[in-house]
């Protein structure tokens, strides 16, 4: 009687949940056989829209300004300028909208995204207070009474940063970092995002009482410092919300909050605020955390020679 072969079994051990991730990660960019000249187009497209949307949004600010309802409006589509050009760039190479980091990723990076700002704010304005460069408007019940009151104010916040951060992180970050290393990924979103800040301090008044001449350039560094964090965010999250969560944290605390709560004791113009030094060191501090921690990044966002495609790259995409 004929007798099949016994099978051998496969003693092979099943591949972990890291190595799995990490085979992903090893996929080329959308099955593009040029991933970094892919992503290299997709940045010049994404740079390009940008200067045009943002040069009409502009345009507007500063010719009708940002007061009113009408100028709440300007202030909407300055906002959504970088937004819309990434939106646009995503569509026109996948025809659809992924890669972005739509998903909202694990609890403890939103946490990290809501909660540094915060902190940091806290910490800047505290040592402020304490050192006579400006003083505190009431006492620390009114802190805590003010945080807690304009906390709301978040979720219109979050819309309003989103529109920033679709771009710089949802789509510039992740394909600067399949080209370069962490810190030029970080540095040249910082940069691109701080220059864009610019015509609206010069031109359409946002800025501090600061001088000009001291306001833009303390406005640059801590942009481009804080491009770190936010590139650090976004990469090792694979989620844009918790970079869009800190964006709309650090606006709204410091400008509803800290901000309200400080009296000008001669220079403190020069100390606190967006266009402040005391932002310049303590954003120093933190990129230099983020640099140091590079290693827990992505292989993505390491510099490798071969591209390599992040988590909201898996599911397909449609060829343009």
């Amino acid at each position: 009687m004929f007798r099949a072969p016994r099978a051998i079994p496969d003693l092979t051990p099943a591949p972990t949940a890291s190595a799995v991730r990490g085979a992903v990660l090893r996929a080329p960019l959308n099955g593009s056989p040029h991933p970094a000249r892919d992503a290299g187009k997709r940045i010049i497209a994404f740079l390009g829209l940008t200067l045009i949307f943002t040069a009409v949004s502009a345009s507007l600010a500063i010719g009708i300004g940002t007061g009113g309802d009408a100028g709440q409006l300007i202030a909407l589509a300055v906002m959504w300028s970088p937004g819309l050009a990434a939106l646009v760039t995503i569509f026109a190479f996948q025809r659809n909208l992924r890669g972005i980091g739509w998903q909202l990723g694990r609890p403890r990076y939103l946490l990290v995204g809501f909660a540094l700002p915060l902190v940091e704010c806290s910490l800047v304005y505290g040592l402020v207070w304490s050192s006579g460069l400006g003083a505190l408007r009431g006492d620390l019940f009114g802190v805590v009474e003010t945080l807690l009151a304009i906390t709301p104010g978040l979720l219109s916040g979050m819309f309003l940063a989103l529109g920033e951060e679709i771009g710089w992180r949802g789509l510039l970050v992740p394909q600067l970092a399949r080209v370069t290393t962490f810190t030029r990924t970080a540095l040249i979103s910082g940069v691109i995002q701080a220059v864009w800040h610019w015509p609206f301090v010069l031109f359409a008044g946002f800025s501090s009482p600061a001088p000009w001449w001291f306001a833009l350039p303390v406005l640059t560094i801590t942009v481009t410092l804080a491009g770190f964090f936010a590139a650090w965010l976004r990469l090792r999250s694979g989620s844009v919300w918790p970079v869009v969560l800190a964006h709309a944290s650090f606006n709204l605390y410091i400008q509803s909050g800290f901000n309200p709560l400080t009296r000008d004791t001669g220079i403190t113009e020069y100390i606190v605020d967006e266009f402040g030094i005391a932002f310049v060191l303590s954003g120093t501090a933190i990129a230099y955390v983020c640099w140091r921690l590079r290693h827990r990044l992505p292989e993505v966002a390491k510099g490798r020679r071969n591209p390599v495609a992040t988590i909201d790259d898996l599911a397909p995409e449609r060829p343009a």
